[in-house]
């Protein structure tokens, strides 16, 4: 039976001689040592062509814009900069880490105190710009070119200028009119609410008004007497919010809107500036989500040029990245879009033509990096060679060919230099704990500027497997990771864990170290576990196809492949059978709640946190994208309401959550507790007061020892 099953890789336990053991104060990010154990590593930003690197202390040229390596030591100091400012009136600079070069042929940096953004000359050991920063200022946005600074505080837009003089852009802003924030829930690619021209010389902004959105009463616990702090909060099927799209010109003082007609379940997203700041384009969708539109507006008057590009698809279409304009020709362009069924790159006119598809295959572009324009040649990171291998290419515009830039193993995080010539390439491979790497984009080339050994080395580490298994649909390829018991033996019977996510926009395997592997599942293997972890249907990075199959009927399928996944454990000599656990947050504790209430002969216990447990309770933008209105789809809101399986649990089942949760509100697990109490089922409670839907700081390891006594308590 286990021929069935294709291993990939199997990572060797490390320090089998070694008894150390790693706490939980260890492991986690939250941890009393987590930070004392972490070994050095190496944060720089490019200044032109050149990569500085950047230290609390000190900033040092790493390499020069040949790609060679310059002489390391320091361009300037923390104590250099604050010798140049007047620090009883506006304090010190404590840290160089966020450093930014903005000015390739300029010896400056930008960096800030809390009451100042400065301009500093190393080369001159002194400030040749200097603007006031606003105390209790949110969404900052500062623009290079104009040296203008876009910022919200309670809810209006202000702008400070160059000379530092501040305007206030809106007046009436309040909770329920909010100006400059992220809208409609941060879905479709939304981060930010201020979006500066090229040039700085107008500003574009999202208006959001949610008079007409249910409050959910949220209540802060810190006060003597508990206070409401209510979130404005949109459910599936109700009232959402109005958005429309502002142009602030700090020249004339004057602010314009888009004519886009009646925002009424509408949205506006991935707003985009042409480079001569004339015209805006943003993606518009209509609230079922099935079509999305390319409108061009004229930015001095709020025209409604026309449409250039439409989408459609009886599912769904999530455009998620602005478009990006050609640096040496502003008439082309850069669209992502899903339209074949990977995420791939086309280059447009503004007419709305387009002239080709730059990417092609089944595979999907996971992030446009940027262009080299000497080149002229675009930089992306794909999943080209592996779904869970993430490297990247260099383009061809003229015949699309595609060069591998990076190591071609493992999983890269990179920065782009000015001109596009480098790539500042961060990765890691199942065995390479973390290696940093200059690359040039031009000719393939690399040069290992840093590496480090895993912290975990020197202690008594579990094996990892990766490898896949076949879907319920018995064709489709799944990623696993295992991870044995630390001090292994294949004669006994060991408790196994799956750990869950299995929602769209996440994955819980790739080819980074340890195969992802959290530290949670290391702490577990040291005490004895067998933990598996599968990305089922409906997870990302695999095509629009593996996503969306779950449409209308969230947690049907991926159920069913996460039961192929308990078949290959159950198939494990070593793997008892009868102790079978579940966790997962968020999605995942969905899936966790849901697995133990429809497969209760199979999991004995499970820990389920923030779960969702009925779609109609989830807000708007993301439950309609997955499963349309509850008034359009009831039967599939039926079917996957975990409110109809209460009657089922057997097992031990522990809900934990944030109390003040904005994600996944109270409602749902309150909900499944009275539907419990009502049919005569037992789970288990517990409660963060005063977190959301995550735990952070020292938390983290309070969460995860409560998540592992559980397991102790009744699976072990």
């Amino acid at each position: 039976m286990l021929a069935a099953f294709m291993t990939l890789l199997t990572l060797p336990a490390m320090a089998q001689n070694s008894n150390k053991q790693l706490t939980l104060e260890e492991l986690m990010w939250g941890g009393t040592d987590y930070w004392n154990r972490q070994p050095k590593n190496i944060y720089a930003n490019f200044w032109g062509d050149k990569l500085v690197e950047l230290n609390v202390e000190d900033v040092k040229m790493l390499t020069d814009d040949k790609g060679r390596r310059a002489k390391y030591e320091p361009l300037f100091t923390a104590e250099e900069v604050n010798a140049a400012i007047d620090t009883a009136k506006y304090g010190k600079v404590y840290n160089l880490m966020g450093t930014s070069f903005p000015y390739a042929d300029q010896p400056v940096a930008l960096l800030s105190t809390q009451k100042l953004r400065l301009l500093y000359n190393w080369k001159k050991k002194q400030v040749e710009w200097q603007q006031p920063v606003t105390a209790g200022a949110q969404a900052r946005n500062f623009n290079t070119s104009s040296r203008a600074e876009a910022f919200v505080k309670d809810w209006n837009i202000y702008v400070t200028n160059a000379k530092g003089e501040t305007v206030q852009v809106t007046t009436d802003g309040n909770r329920e009119l909010q100006y400059g924030m992220s809208v409609h829930r941060d879905e479709f690619g939304i981060h930010s609410g201020l979006f500066w021209s090229p040039k700085g010389n107008s500003l574009a902004f999202y208006r959001m008004d949610q008079t007409m959105v249910t409050d959910f009463p949220l209540v802060d616990n810190t006060p003597r007497v508990a206070q409401l702090a209510p979130e404005k909060y949109p459910m599936a099927g109700m009232t959402s919010h109005k958005v429309t799209v502002g142009v602030y010109n700090p020249t004339t003082g004057k602010t314009l809107y888009l004519q886009a007609g009646d925002p009424t379940d509408r949205y506006f997203t991935n707003i985009a500036w042409s480079p001569d700041e004339k015209t805006i384009y943003m993606f518009e969708l209509p609230r079922t989500q099935d079509k999305a539109e390319l409108v061009a507006y004229d930015a001095q008057t709020g025209a409604r040029k026309g449409v250039i590009y439409t989408e459609t698809n009886s599912r769904y279409v999530e455009p998620q990245n602005p478009i990006v304009f050609l640096p040496w020709d502003n008439s082309l362009f850069v669209m992502q879009s899903r339209k074949d069924g990977y995420n791939h790159l086309y280059l447009m006119n503004t007419k709305g033509e387009t002239l080709k598809q730059l990417t092609k295959g089944e595979f999907e572009v996971i992030q446009f990096v940027g262009f080299n324009e000497k080149e002229k040649s675009l930089i992306i990171k794909s999943n080209e060679a592996l779904p869970i291998r993430h490297n990247h290419y260099a383009v061809s515009l003229k015949d699309g060919k595609r060069t591998l830039l990076d190591s071609g193993i493992g999983t890269h995080h990179a920065q782009l230099s000015a001109t596009g010539a480098f790539l500042f390439d961060r990765w890691s491979a199942p065995v390479v704990f973390r290696q940093v790497d200059l690359v040039s984009t031009a000719k393939p080339k690399r040069m290992m500027l840093h590496s480090a050994e895993s912290p975990n080395k020197d202690y008594n580490m579990p094996e990892i497997t990766s490898g896949t298994i076949k879907a319920a649909d018995g064709k489709t390829d799944l990623y696993y990771r295992l991870v044995k018991p630390v001090d292994f033996d294949p004669n006994k019977k060991y408790p196994a864990v799956v750990y869950v996510y299995g929602g769209p926009h996440a994955h819980n395997v790739d080819e980074s170290f340890e195969y992802l592997a959290r530290p949670w599942e290391i702490y577990m293997a040291q005490r004895g576990y067998v933990i598996y972890v599968v990305d089922n249907r409906g997870s990302e990075h695999r095509g629009f196809e593996f996503e969306s199959v779950t449409h209308r009927h969230l947690g049907e399928v991926e159920m069913q492949d996460q039961m192929e996944g308990v078949k290959f454990l159950k198939s494990l000599p070593y793997v008892d059978a009868n102790r079978l656990g579940v966790h997962g947050w968020s999605f995942g504790g969905f899936m966790t709640t849901n697995l133990m209430c429809s497969y209760p002969d199979v999991f004995k216990v499970g820990v389920a946190g923030g779960p969702v447990i009925d779609w109609k309770f989830y807000e708007v933008m993301y439950g309609e994208r997955y499963m349309d209105t509850p008034q359009e789809n009831p039967e599939g809101y039926e079917k996957t309401s975990l409110l109809n399986k209460a009657k089922n649990l057997k097992g031990r089942l522990q809900i934990i959550v944030g109390y003040n949760d904005p994600t996944c509100v109270l409602q749902h697990s309150l909900s499944f507790l009275r539907t419990c109490i009502d049919c005569g089922t037992q789970p288990d409670y517990f409660v963060y007061p005063g977190d959301g839907h995550n735990m952070m700081g020292h938390d983290m390891v309070h969460l995860h020892d409560r998540i592992t006594r559980y397991f102790d308590d009744y699976l072990k």
